[in-house]
């Protein structure tokens, strides 16, 4: 069982990666990161209120549970992290798809709105 920010770690590795390749989908590359650039983006991002040791010793407890792995020191992925992030991404997905419907939508019929000011 994954934390929360452990799952935001995984799911913060998955769309950084995604965004680095997506230039790159009809070409037989792929690029990957090393632990201290990925670990400075996220702090450059200010989503992440850690430290760089903290987000450090995430990234540790991620590989710890044989969700990533390094190969000459880049990040990569496991079998078993992939399997995890798509159940991260597909939870994101879920509440994002909710959001944007309520977005969009108009109550119609039977719907009753009642306005109160605070």
């Amino acid at each position: 069982m994954l934390t929360k920010v452990e799952k935001l770690m995984l799911y913060s590795l998955g769309q950084f990666y995604q965004a680095l390749n997506q230039p790159l989908v009809e070409k037989p590359v792929m690029l990957s990161t090393s632990k201290i650039v990925f670990i400075g983006l996220l702090l450059k991002s200010g989503l992440v209120a850690k430290q760089k040791r903290a987000v450090y010793r995430n990234l540790e407890s991620l590989e710890k549970k044989k969700l990533i792995k390094y190969k000459r020191r880049m990040i990569k992925f496991t079998e078993k992290g992939l399997k995890e992030l798509k159940k991260i991404t597909l939870e994101v997905m879920q509440y994002t798809l909710m959001e944007n419907y309520f977005q969009t939508v108009k109550p119609q019929g039977q719907t009753r709105l009642r306005g109160e000011f605070s």
